[in-house]
């Protein structure tokens, strides 16, 4: 019972430790010192700019840009409006995406003592998503980088030029920077960048990308931050998603800097919810903080950042960050290898260790993954919730129960596959759970494949690994092994990756020599700072497991650091004689917890007035034969099934052109709305005009396709990549615009097909009104919205 205490006790003060190290810090008030970072001073900014949903090109967008302008000539920036056209393109799925829009960035100047030298520039985005007032995303980012501004001019004058640069259209793909970054003069003086972003309502903000070749940028912010969070992880993670933000376009022009957001409260990201009372002022003070220093020493060096080897760095407790060049990983696991060499030659010597456990080792590692995966999985899919962004909001309205319940699935999951691999013969148990586990993840939703999958692996690794027990020191010292070549694996693949699995594991390691009986030292002295390390390391690894489960829709990831920090609580964990009674229990109490507080998910409602559920109402119009539907693309909830029943019309599933899937619709009567007028046109030379006009409120959706061979695709004039390849789509989506041109040159005869929604922002006057909302619900994204929708065929 003692060792089941002390693990306890270890995981309460590991909790209680990541708590501590996570929490967002009280907002300092309006009163604080000048110098000084004050979200009671930014909170002034959001409250104005974050009041409503303000979308590019919108009266409230512009409503915004004024007060930017008013803001910044107080604050003596001498401020501009740069009004431009910006589009960009990008490809997803095989297919070109054509984004266009109207911008208004906002560019103010805090002048240097040497305007000769590169400029720093702050970035944020002045712009919402419809339909959300984006009090975070990014009216914080934009409040923190004039709060950032007034504190640097509060110490006086700084060495170099400090410009801010607001953006317009970045929710509309980039548009803003876009234009900036390729139309502006200024933006050639910009020398770095310090880019501020949020993906949720509050958490601590995070320093997550930068540009290449990061180590000096790196060293800087270490140096200069206060209360910092960073990890060269999420930089290499990063890379590899599709995301992007306005730093996106910056980084490509060759422009370093860095990057920051929170991504805390997800259920507020880009949503109605996202409200100035439902913001976390603790996390616009961290922020705050955060990159004030940063900012403050790039002003006032004379010079940049160069450009070095990118940097290995992450919090190593709290705010402290450590920080070293990639080489000087490899000295870091000779370190360990040589400390794991050490209690293998020292187990040899005491008969501890059986060469078979050691060999072992990869397939224990492969158990203790598998195993902790399908618990994962299993506790994910009991919830009931859907995979999916919007499915998953009813997962992010109670999030803290389910990251307890997946810890919980993790410390089962832990003490089940050691007490099986510790006693033996267990083979035919540990098949009946894990068949018992993947079919009971089949019993919500359907067939479920992968945990099918998962549950075989365990099944299979079960039989080959449990035949016969094993001991504490060959178990540990196995793992401890693998964990050395996964760790040298990621220093050859992807160096900056490394630490992940190396610090934790160089933690083990140490533990496993304290723990030692052949040590010479007290054992008080030695259990004590092996406990200490234990926390640390828990603490640590369940940082990372926080991370990884903002992933809901892949709940197997937090297994690597579930397995992490089994490296470092080993002793604790380990099922020795006399003791396992007491093991099972806890894991049973651990694993009844993991699944009640699943089902209890699952069973009962998430939805209140601070975190309701979202309808889409949109009244379509087919301006081809002249049927009008009442529209749902979320599956309708009662309030969802009278709007669309309202006029008599049965419900049923429709693609409509330019939908993404099909949606819920049943017939509306006839009432009238704005539409474009699309016209296809072709030159003497052969080139082929599509016209489109709009209503300036109105969203289009134009794709067009093309049997032909074509040259010289350009939108309103600028060159585009379209019509790429013969019988695919090319897509645009143009805002705040009285229209579209496209146009193109086919090489030969071809036909083009064309097809369009248009979305006005507005219900129609002649349609039966929309019932009103109960406080649960919430109108998401273009709720309450017209569409016109059509298509045609042109042949040539």
């Amino acid at each position: 019972m003692t060792r089941i205490a002390a693990l306890l006790a270890v995981l309460a003060a590991a909790f209680a430790l990541f708590y501590a190290f996570s929490r967002t810090p009280p907002p300092s008030p309006s009163s604080a010192p000048a110098a000084a970072f004050s979200a009671g001073r930014a909170m002034r900014d959001i409250e104005v700019m974050g009041a409503t949903a303000h979308p590019v090109g919108s009266p409230a967008n512009a409503a915004v840009r004024d007060y930017l302008v008013r803001r910044m000539t107080e604050l003596g920036l001498s401020p501009r409006v740069q009004s431009d056209e910006a589009i960009r393109s990008a490809a997803f799925g095989g297919e070109p995406w054509v984004s266009g829009s109207h911008v208004e960035n906002v560019i103010g100047l805090l002048p240097g003592r040497n305007p000769a030298l590169p400029a720093l520039a702050l970035m944020a985005h002045h712009d919402s998503v419809p339909g959300s007032p984006g009090a975070a995303d990014d009216t914080t980012g934009v409040a923190d980088a004039l709060e950032t501004v007034r504190a640097i001019e509060a110490s006086g004058r700084p060495l170099r030029d400090v410009m801010v640069v607001i953006t317009d259209g970045e929710e509309a793909g980039l548009l803003g920077a876009t234009a900036f970054f390729a139309d502006d003069p200024a933006a050639k003086r910009v020398g770095f960048v310090i880019n501020l972003e949020t993906r949720g309502g509050g958490g601590r903000a995070q320093m997550f990308e930068t540009g290449p070749g990061n180590g000096a940028a790196v060293d800087l912010f270490r140096r200069t931050t206060a209360m910092a969070s960073a990890n060269s992880l999420s930089v290499f993670v990063y890379k590899q998603l599709p995301n992007d933000t306005d730093y996106t376009v910056a980084k490509a022009a060759g422009i370093p800097g860095l990057n920051f957001a929170f991504i805390g409260r997800q259920f507020d990201y880009h949503s109605p919810s996202s409200t100035v009372a439902a913001l976390d002022q603790g996390s616009v003070q961290q922020m705050g903080e955060e990159i004030l220093g940063p900012t403050r020493a790039l002003a006032d060096e004379p010079t940049l950042p160069a450009k070095t080897a990118d940097a290995v760095y992450g919090n190593l407790v709290g705010d402290f960050i450590v920080a070293y060049p990639p080489w000087a990983g490899w000295i870091l696991l000779a370190a360990i290898a040589g400390l794991i060499a050490w209690a293998v030659v020292r187990a040899r010597r005491a008969e501890e260790l059986r060469w078979l456990d050691l060999i072992q080792g990869p397939g224990l590692t492969l158990l203790f993954l598998a195993a902790a995966a399908l618990a994962l999985h299993l506790v994910r899919r009991l919830t009931g919730i859907g995979v999916g962004w919007i499915e998953g909001r009813a997962l992010l309205a109670r999030f803290p129960l389910y990251e307890v319940a997946m810890a919980f699935a993790g410390v089962a999951a832990a003490l089940l596959t050691l007490f099986a691999r510790a006693l033996g013969e267990t083979r035919v148990a540990t098949a009946l759970v894990a068949i018992a586990a993947a079919l009971a993840a089949s019993a919500f939703g359907g067939l479920d494949a992968t945990a099918l999958v998962e549950g075989a692996i365990v099944l299979v690794l079960g039989f080959l690994m449990l035949g016969r027990g094993s001991d504490f020191t060959g178990g540990w010292l196995g793992l401890l092994v693998v964990g050395l070549l996964l760790a040298l694996a990621l220093q050859i693949l992807a160096p900056t990756t490394a630490f992940v699995v190396a610090w934790p594991l160089g933690a083990a390691s140490i533990i496993a020599h304290l723990v030692a009986p052949t040590q010479k030292a007290p054992p008080w002295l030695r259990w004590t700072c092996a406990l200490a390390l234990m926390i640390l390391t828990a603490a640590w690894t369940g940082g990372l497991m926080h991370s990884l489960l903002q992933a809901m829709d892949v709940p197997e990831l937090p297994a690597l650091p579930v397995w992490l920090a089994a490296l470092a609580l080993w002793p604790l964990l380990w099922p020795r004689p006399g003791s396992r009674a007491a093991s099972m229990t806890l894991a049973v109490f651990a694993l009844a917890g993991a699944l009640g507080i699943s089902l209890w998910l699952h069973f009962t409602s998430p939805w209140t007035a601070r975190h309701p559920r979202v309808a889409e109402p949109l009244y379509v119009l087919d301006q081809n034969d002249g049927h009008a539907w009442r529209v749902s693309p979320f599956e309708p909830d009662p309030w969802t099934s009278a709007m669309l029943t309202a006029d008599g019309g049965k419900v049923r599933r429709v693609n409509f052109p330019t939908f993404s899937k099909p949606v819920w619709a049943a017939p509306a009567g006839a009432a009238t709305v704005p539409a474009p007028a699309i016209d296809v046109t072709r030159a003497v030379d052969g080139t082929i005009n599509v016209k489109a006009v709009t209503d300036p409120r109105t969203t289009l959706h134009l794709d067009l396709k093309s049997d032909a061979v074509i040259t010289g695709g350009t939108a309103d004039g600028k060159p585009v990549p379209m019509l790429t390849e013969p019988g695919k789509w090319t897509h645009f989506i143009w805002r705040a615009s009285s229209g579209l041109t496209v146009s193109f040159k086919p090489l030969g005869r071809g036909t083009l097909d064309v097809r369009y929604a248009a979305f006005t922002p507005a219900w129609p006057a002649g349609a039966k009104p929309l019932p009103a909302m109960p406080s649960d619900l919430m109108g998401w994204d273009l709720a309450g919205s017209s569409v016109a929708i059509g298509a045609m065929r042109s042949t040539w």
